[in-house]
């Protein structure tokens, strides 16, 4: 279909998102726009992303907004180079959060999960996800995101279920999952283990206490901010080199109010220069302790139950773990045990994530991953170069957890995720049943469930169709890039790492693991409710359109940097692409177009225009290809607004109304037809409906990625431009310091003295208002610019004796800087001790004061006398 004529323009007179983003999105949709075919040519390379899945409960916030806008930049820019480019979309069942969120919505009918029993309540739970959950995808649609939705996985539909089992099947077999009592970190409230990510550590103010076990030459000061767990001491350890202790160590003290005594240990873990040197060691309550338990043999002695409360026998039993350390603290006064009095102590404080309460470590029966062999791979494979980081910095941080992981605790004790695949017999027995088994009769499953973690470990692989050997698994594995926030590198990209080497031979989920920072507001600060600086990323699409969101998120998004926002920053962004849309609709008015070759003859500026938009191709592409968002964005921000919109449309308006008029309408759709496509991923649903008006194709989704072409870099005409535009800048500069109106005409005589700007005088006259003199000129103001002399006669125009007197006071401060710059130079002193940066920027102060001044003595001399 041709472009309409010159004239003819569809586009209204202004932008509103709200009426094109819907409409763009579903036409996309119904055209299959978004879809990755396995089976496509094999000659079309492939390029994958699996989204992280988001929360079934959740809902599109900042966060996801940055890293949803950064995926659709790679996969939309791989769709238009020719890739067979898949972007499966998910969300995550997310354990406890869904959970609790059931529980909440029961505890409204005065019912509890265990009113329904496990069955009724699971199916509750489904029922919640079918009518509730996932809001995400719907608000994903308004961001743009043009995932493949045909593929739409879940981690717990029938498909991820069978991948689940299965890989639990292979692990147990290789003995790499194994049942046992470890210390974990447990939620008192949600009754469940936790993962370390589900644990929120806040600086706390808590009550440190100092304690003396034992008596005379056998006694020891320990300090502790949980005096009620010294109950369960079963030790004191100091490091084995301490001379204050070693005639203890081998020894048994008194443990107070129990009338148990306790062994003296010598452990290489102690830091004899903290506080006494010594510590009290309760392996059921401290995983430091634990180990030291587990080293030496202690015993492990549980003192609170799974809520918290006190089981040792005594007169602390039954009392919460938070009553029962005042009481204890009481009781140790009376005996005279407390050598310091309670006084505050900043320390970190574990919290559940899904509901705010104290974690408490414990020591309980469970479900882990041996991770040796499994993180040694996932190590291996960024070491060697099969898995790259961007930003390369952030490797040390990876390298650090999978280094040193600790076996992964995977159980949980609650109703909702996939349930343990292990049955146990009448007699002890214990067997894993695997995808398509059947546990014997009579045998009872295992009634915790997996960590979250586990099933969306799988995910680069489950969602192509492992265990099958799928075509897409074929094509599509191993995916291309993962994205993510850095901050959770250890949970899940090292997971997901372990499990894809594992379970696909050795083959690496990811090539690239592209990690960004995290939203923050406008002055670095992180976004919380309590400090109401929260931004809601649908308010500002309802309100700027989601286009401007995006571009906003992009323009701050460079490798593992935090991202800052403001409300000022995404109007500016709805003003980019109103400016945009103005461009394009001048364009189409004029007649610009796509067809045909380009004019063989190009005007200088056309030729400028040529030549910039080939470089800023290439800086583009460098940019995109490290993960330089930000970079890219400000490089088309300021070419399409900078150079395209303000200068070279400008220019064209003289081209336009003369005899290069068809020339240029060529050539303002080529420019314009490329920056479209080169802002396409970035700004999706404006570009769409401008270049879809310009060319008359189907979609800006299918139109090729633009390619620099060397034959057009032109630098004869990027530095004659550059001349003209220095030109008219600085003229533009003294009209304004004059008080002149930008539209307001002015009569002036230019001399170009042989400058090649002379061919191009119409145009300068036009972009600066400036008129031909008559017989009554009378220059009142010389400009010397690019070797061109602009006199001006701004009689009546302005004040002359204001004029004069700003001048002579600019003049004034220009020369006291040159003296106080040629004074520091010439100081043996200072150009002494001074470091070269400081030397250098006095020189170049210099340098410019000189340069004012002689500015400022032209224009003085070109004022009118009186």
């Amino acid at each position: 279909m041709p472009s309409p004529p010159s004239g003819e323009v569809d586009l209204p007179t202004q932008y509103a998102p709200a009426d094109v983003e819907g409409k763009l999105y579903e036409r996309w949709v119904a055209a299959g726009l978004f879809a990755a075919d396995p089976g496509a040519d094999p000659a079309r390379p492939a390029y994958a992303i699996v989204i992280p899945p988001p929360n079934v409960t959740g809902s599109l916030h900042m966060g996801h907004a940055l890293d949803h806008s950064i995926q659709d930049v790679l996969i939309r820019r791989r769709r238009m180079q020719g890739y067979e480019a898949l972007w499966v979309p998910g969300m995550d069942h997310a354990g406890i959060a869904t959970q609790n969120v059931v529980e909440r919505e029961l505890a409204k009918e005065g019912l509890s999960r265990h009113d329904l029993g496990r069955t009724d309540f699971v199916e509750r739970v489904w029922q919640w996800k079918a009518e509730s959950g996932g809001r995400i995808l719907g608000q994903m649609r308004r961001l743009g995101d043009s995932v493949d939705w045909s593929r739409e996985a879940f981690t717990m539909d029938d498909d991820r279920a069978r991948a689940v089992r299965t890989i639990f099947k292979r692990l147990f077999d290789d003995g790499l999952i194994y049942r046992a009592e470890r210390i974990i970190n447990w939620c008192p409230r949600c009754l469940t283990a936790l993962s370390d990510i589900e644990v929120v550590h806040d600086e706390r103010e808590g009550e440190l206490v100092s304690l003396r076990y034992g008596s005379g030459d056998d006694s020891i000061v320990v300090a502790t901010t949980r005096a009620e767990t010294m109950l369960g001491d079963t030790a004191i350890a100091v490091h084995p080199e301490d001379d204050r202790y070693r005639h203890l160590v081998g020894r048994e003290i008194e443990l107070p109010l129990t009338g148990r005594r306790i062994p003296v240990v010598a452990d290489d873990h102690v830091d004899p220069e903290f506080g006494t040197g010594a510590v009290k060691v309760t392996p059921a309550h401290d995983p430091n302790d634990f180990e030291i338990g587990r080293r030496h043999a202690l015993p492990t002695l549980t003192i609170m139950d799974e809520r918290g409360v006190i089981t040792a026998a005594g007169p602390f039993e039954g009392l919460d773990r938070f009553e029962a350390r005042p009481a204890v603290v009481a009781a140790l006064r009376e005996e005279g045990r407390i050598v310091k009095e309670v006084r505050p102590y900043e320390h970190a404080v574990g919290h559940c994530q899904r509901c705010s309460t104290v974690v408490e470590p414990r020591v309980s029966l469970q479900w882990f991953v041996k991770v040796g062999p499994l993180a040694k791979a996932a190590g291996d494979a960024v070491r060697d170069g099969r898995v790259q980081i961007h930003p390369p910095e952030m490797a040390a941080r990876y390298f650090a957890w999978v280094d040193n992981m600790h076996d992964w605790c995977i159980s949980r004790q609650l109703w909702w995720g996939h349930r343990i695949p292990v049955w146990y017999g009448p007699d002890g027995e214990t067997r894993c049943v695997g995808p398509g088994e059947e546990p014997p009769a009579g045998w009872t499953q295992d009634t915790d469930v997996l960590d979250t973690w586990f099933s969306s470990a799988l995910w680069p692989f489950s969602t192509l169709g492992w265990p099958d050997d799928t075509p897409e698994l074929r094509r599509f594995y191993p995916t291309a890039v993962l994205v993510t926030g850095y901050d959770i590198l250890f949970f899940w990209v090292a997971r997901m790492m372990m499990f894809g080497l594992y379970a696909m031979d050795g083959v690496e989920p990811f090539k690239v693991i592209a990690l960004h920072g995290m939203v923050r507001d406008q002055y670095g600060k992180k976004m919380s409710k309590s400090f109401g600086n929260v931004i809601d990323p649908l308010d500002w699409i309802d309100r700027y359109g989601a286009d401007a969101t995006r571009f906003t998120l992009l323009r701050g998004a460079n490798p593992g940097s935090d991202v800052p926002v403001a409300e000022e920053w995404a109007q500016g962004s709805r003003n980019f692409c109103n400016k945009l849309w103005n461009a394009t609709r001048f364009a189409l008015m004029n007649g610009a177009h796509t067809r045909g070759d380009l004019p063989a003859e190009l005007s200088a500026a056309d030729a400028w225009v040529l030549s910039r938009l080939q470089r800023v191709i290439t800086e583009v592409d460098e940019r995109l290809e490290s993960f330089e968002f930000g970079r890219a964005c400000e490089i088309l921000y300021h070419f399409a607004w900078d150079e395209v919109c303000d200068w070279y449309v400008e220019l064209s308006k003289v081209q336009l109304a003369g005899d290069r008029a068809d020339a240029t309408r060529r050539v303002l759709g080529e420019v314009l037809d490329k920056l479209l496509r080169l802002l396409h991923p970035v700004v999706p649903f404006v570009t769409e409906e401008l270049w879809t008006s310009l060319t008359g194709a189907e979609s800006i989704m299918v139109a090729p990625w633009p390619a620099a072409e060397d034959a057009r870099l032109d630098p004869g005409a990027e530095t004659l431009v550059g001349s003209l535009q220095n030109l008219v800048t600085e003229v533009r500069r003294f009209r304004s310091d004059q008080g002149l109106k930008p539209g307001q005409r002015v009569a002036a005589a230019l001399s170009f003295g042989g400058s090649p700007l002379a061919a191009h005088e119409e145009a300068i006259r036009s972009l600066l208002r400036l008129t031909l003199p008559d017989e009554s000129f009378a220059a009142t103001a010389a400009l010397p610019v690019e070797g061109v002399t602009v006199e001006l006669d701004t009689a009546g125009a302005i004040d002359v004796a204001a004029e004069r007197k700003r001048l002579e006071k600019d003049l004034a401060a220009a020369r006291k800087e040159i003296d106080q710059a040629e004074r520091k130079l010439g100081n043996a002193d200072f150009m002494a001790k001074a470091p070269e940066a400081v030397v250098a920027k006095n020189r170049d102060r210099l340098a410019q004061a000189r340069a004012d001044v002689e500015l400022l003595e032209t224009r003085l001399a070109a004022l009118p006398a009186g």
